[in-house]
């Protein structure tokens, strides 16, 4: 059983929400540079990026990140992982970043890629951003900036789909059944 959380025009209002709020709360937002997990974390990052330049004139920095070998899973994957490029064009060290991904679930991914960003410098200070959180965490990571919260199992899976990559944009939860 699938069931949709959230369309285009809800995940675009949750983007722009979002940007509000982080030009609201944070005294000089051009001040920080965002970076996009891949693969969609980057996606979002370029929506949000977008979003906020229409609060904030000056340009914001911003740069791609793939954890792939910093995930403490990937000896327990049985596909060969997808590496895919890293893209940060400026030096992070003593930076504001804004980290941004698609689905905030235990926390497993935001700490890997902390550890990836601290090979490229050490910033003064992380905020993240997620469009989706779905709870059950086992590390003590908390989003900043929240798109919306699902309720989902441990065992569902929650897509995101957007439209530069799928042709569609959505948030789907697949029920695993019992």
């Amino acid at each position: 059983m699938t069931r949709e959380c959230m369309n285009s025009s809800a995940m675009n209002a949750a983007i722009v929400r979002m940007a509000r709020e982080f030009c609201d709360r944070e005294k000089d937002a051009s001040t920080f540079a965002f970076i996009g997990i891949r693969s969609r974390g980057d996606i979002i990052m370029e929506r949000f990026r977008t979003a906020v330049s229409s609060f904030v004139k000056t340009p914001i920095d911003t740069g791609t990140l793939d954890i792939t070998f910093y995930r403490d899973d990937l000896s327990r994957r049985i596909e060969l992982p997808e590496v895919k490029e890293t893209r940060i064009p400026f030096d992070i060290t003593n930076r504001k970043i804004l980290l941004i991904d698609d689905v905030f679930f235990t926390g497993r991914t935001i700490r890997a890629a902390m550890n990836a960003l601290f090979d490229y410098g050490r910033p003064s200070l992380i905020r993240l951003l997620v469009l989706v959180d779905r709870g059950a965490r086992e590390l003590p990571i908390v989003p900043d900036y929240i798109g919306t919260t699902v309720d989902a199992k441990k065992d569902d899976i929650v897509n995101v789909t957007l439209a530069e990559k799928d042709g569609t944009d959505a948030v789907i939860i697949q029920e695993k059944r019992a």
